[in-house]
């Protein structure tokens, strides 16, 4: 069989940053599920990918867990929410890893370090190579360097659904 065996189960992924992608990015964090609003349109984009074998899967640095301002508990309330009306909409995304340090704590996982995108590839066996990372600030894109995946810069004025048209629907 020799090294074939290597090459069975990797997956290609589409990471996706949360706050400004997904959602209303506010300047004063996301603190609770109030705040959450989710873009239209983004429940198409995510179908869309997830018909072109993508698994999708959101980086997100939530600093303003370690700033107090944010409990875990709640953003795994805004999560499953998330979960909940991508279900409702008949999709999925298949797993969310976030950073709960302030810059200053220089963790491994906050973007602009790959931390989180490493985990989420050894946690799904991805292959890095053939996935993307779609977010809306230069952190983002390196930490899609670093980590060895495309990285896709989100305008102003662009929606999610934009760019997976531009990029993913030939």
């Amino acid at each position: 069989m020799g090294n074939h065996y290597f090459h069975i189960n990797m997956h290609k992924a589409v990471f996706l940053d949360r706050d400004g992608v997904i959602n209303e990015e506010r300047k004063d964090y996301v603190k609770k599920l109030e705040e959450f609003e989710i873009f239209e349109n983004i429940f198409d984009a995510i179908k869309i990918l997830k018909e072109k074998g993508f698994l999708v899967i959101i980086i997100t640095n939530q600093s303003a867990i370690n700033r107090n301002l944010l409990t875990v508990k709640e953003l795994e309330k805004i999560h499953r929410y998330l979960h909940n009306k991508l279900k409702s909409q008949n999709t999925s995304i298949d797993g969310i890893f976030y950073c709960p340090h302030r810059p200053d704590e220089n963790c491994l996982c906050r973007k602009p370090k790959p931390g989180l995108l490493l985990q989420a590839a050894n946690d799904y066996q991805i292959n890095l190579k053939d996935s993307f990372f779609i977010g809306d600030s230069q952190t983002d894109i390196d930490a899609a360097k670093s980590a060895g995946c495309k990285g896709i810069l989100l305008e102003k004025d662009q929606k999610l659904i934009d760019i997976v048209n531009q990029y993913f629907v030939q």
